[in-house]
């Protein structure tokens, strides 16, 4: 047995994490599969690069306009049913789309509003997934879980879209539309039959002792418990700054490849295969090593190694694009060391209580990044260049990752996990204070 934020756990907590890890990673193959069938049909449908933006942003807007909201609702409620909900209405949505596009009434806003209903459902899951696991895994193995996280995310970048491809020129699109409804249904069997721990504050809600509090007093307690805690508030802060740049680098890559390294569809595939092997490389590293004992230092280590990946792309003459190639699997080697150890403090540090809100804040704020970096990085990059947008991320991820070795505010985040009482309502302070 062994116990994290009070709550013990079975000693089959592996057999019982990994069914409905499994389960979950099935599902997001076929999500996977659909993403692209869905974004090559508008492109062949179309053709109109308005319209695959629209589509983008459309799947952006539940995270970025409601993600903190949700948060709140995630810690208010049974995150099992949650996850169990959210998969089922993507199931039941994608299910529609395919009945649409078999019967041939199938029309591009339709695709908007299930791209739009699909992505509430991941705003939703998302947190409530991530606040689970740390629940039903104990803490000295979250940086393990993180990197089987982000190895799977990388294998499935790998190879969902060739089979995608693949299976496109054997299935009409409705029958991959049904493979992801299948796989969906695969993710919620497991939950009918495994329990997920419930925080203490859901404990005392479902046993009618807790005190009421409103959804919007809840959102309001979840800022103010991020605002009360200065090093994950700076931790925040410097990953908020980082997506800003990070994120329309990387929407950029195709013009770096074709406009200044003279490349084709060969070379820009050959750094998304590459970036997404390193990925995969670093994701499986971490989950045997671990990391470093204290988390915090390695994700700092692999934020820099990011930026002189990034900085190796940025400064690479137009000769020189074994450089960028060597760049880009450097920042995918270093993804995972820096994203994961971070993703597994947040789950070992934060109240349970809060988890859902503070999930749902980090959400929110990497998607609206996206869309305000892409919108100044476009002017700024014709005018400039486009290998500037690299040069400054790649400055700004060395600089951070160092600067904060010296900031022990921040590299002490797993030690001092205390709280002001004040910044969250009566039921909630007493379950941030139990986190210590």
């Amino acid at each position: 047995m062994a116990e994290d934020f009070g709550i013990t756990l079975p000693s089959n907590w592996k057999q019982r994490f990994f069914t409905i890890w499994t389960g979950q990673a099935i599902s997001l193959i076929g999500s996977g599969l659909v993403q692209f069938a869905i974004v090559w049909y508008l492109t062949q449908k179309t053709g109109s690069a308005t319209i695959l933006a629209t589509a983008t942003l459309v799947a952006m807007l539940p995270q970025v306009v409601a993600g903190p909201l949700i948060g709140a609702l995630v810690d208010r409620w049974n995150r099992r049913i949650i996850m169990m909900a959210a998969d089922s209405a993507i199931a039941g949505v994608t299910l529609i789309v395919a009945v649409l596009f078999a019967t041939g009434n199938i029309q591009v806003w339709h695709i908007y509003v299930a791209m739009l209903l699909r992505s509430l459902g991941g705003a939703f899951h998302w947190p409530a997934m991530s606040a689970s696991t740390s629940l039903m895994v104990p803490k000295e193995h979250l940086s393990r879980i993180a990197g089987m996280n982000d190895t799977l995310q990388g294998v499935v970048s790998i190879i969902t879209p060739p089979i995608s491809a693949f299976l496109l020129m054997l299935l009409p699109i409705e029958g991959i539309l049904l493979i992801d409804v299948f796989t969906a249904l695969v993710a919620v069997a497991p939950l009918f039959f495994i329990s997920i721990p419930l925080p203490p504050r859901i404990q005392a809600a479902e046993a009618g002792q807790a005190v009421k509090t409103s959804v919007w007093q809840d959102f309001v307690a979840g800022l103010r418990y991020v605002a009360a805690w200065p090093a994950l508030l700076v931790i925040l802060i410097m990953a908020t700054m980082l997506n800003f740049l990070f994120n329309p680098a990387f929407s950029l890559l195709p013009l770096l490849v074709s406009n200044h390294f003279k490349g084709g569809a060969v070379e820009y595939g050959l750094m998304e295969s590459v970036i997404g092997i390193g990925i995969v490389i670093g994701g499986i590293t971490l989950s045997v090593w671990g990391g470093f004992k204290r988390r915090i230092v390695t994700a700092m280590s692999g934020l820099i190694g990011m930026g002189i990946g990034i900085l190796m792309i940025g400064f690479a003459p137009a000769n020189m694009y074994w450089l960028a190639l060597a760049g880009i699997g450097l920042v995918g080697i270093m993804n995972p060391l820096a994203n994961g150890p971070l993703r597994a403090i947040f789950q070992g540090s934060v109240a349970p209580e809060m988890q859902g809100r503070v999930f749902g804040l980090i959400s929110s704020l990497a998607a609206l990044m996206s869309p305000l970096g892409l919108l100044i990085a476009g002017p700024v990059s014709d005018a400039l260049g486009i290998q500037l947008w690299f040069v400054a991320a790649g400055i700004l991820s060395v600089a951070s990752g160092a600067v904060m070795f010296f900031v022990p505010l921040v590299m002490n985040v797993e030690q001092d996990r205390r709280v002001i009482e004040a910044a969250a309502p009566a039921g909630i302070a007493t379950a941030a204070a139990e986190a210590e």
